[in-house]
């Protein structure tokens, strides 16, 4: 078991999502006296003489004051936001690039709502061009993210996380 990996969801006082933590992270917040668990994922951890359960969800003991959710605008988000798929032809993965549907030359801008993910070969076709002026289509148009976006790079969401999650989940 991996202590390090961010596999617990973190709440504030408030129940409101802040992110993902590690295993070390949340423990030591539960055991400290920080947080307290919500929900057990069914998994421990051994020591001598007692036996730890892994939290698979906690909330701080503390309100931690947040501004609106700004998820940060950068290459990895974008990916992220895109699946790792290119908005062009729908390739996944591989060598992925970041490309401005309106050009920055001709006053595109770095925003959620101009920036999406391309393979290579579709950045270059598209050049200095828009799409339309390209011959090309974007599968989706690019907008700011709702949900967090570490959901992204899970492979599924753990079920007893879906009562916390549902205020983004729909």
């Amino acid at each position: 078991m991996d202590l390090d990996a961010p596999r617990v969801l973190v709440l504030n006082a408030a129940y409101e999502v802040l992110g993902l933590a590690s295993i070390k992270r949340s423990v030591l917040l539960v055991l400290s006296g920080g947080a307290e668990m919500l929900s057990e994922s069914g998994r421990y951890l051994h020591t001598p003489s007692t036996r730890i359960p892994v939290p698979s969800v906690i909330r701080l003991k503390r309100l931690v004051r947040r501004g609106p959710s700004r998820i940060p605008l950068n290459r990895r988000n974008i990916l992220r936001r895109d699946r790792y798929t290119c908005q062009y032809c729908g390739r996944q993965g591989g060598e992925l690039t970041v490309d401005h549907v309106l050009p920055r030359s001709r006053g595109g801008r770095s925003t959620w709502e101009n920036l999406v993910a391309a393979c290579r070969s579709c950045n270059l076709k598209k050049g200095d061009r828009t799409p339309e002026e390209a011959g090309m289509r974007l599968l989706k148009p690019p907008r700011a993210p709702k949900a967090p976006l570490f959901l992204s790079d899970l492979k599924e969401v753990p079920e007893d996380w879906q009562p916390y999650l549902q205020a983004w989940l729909s």
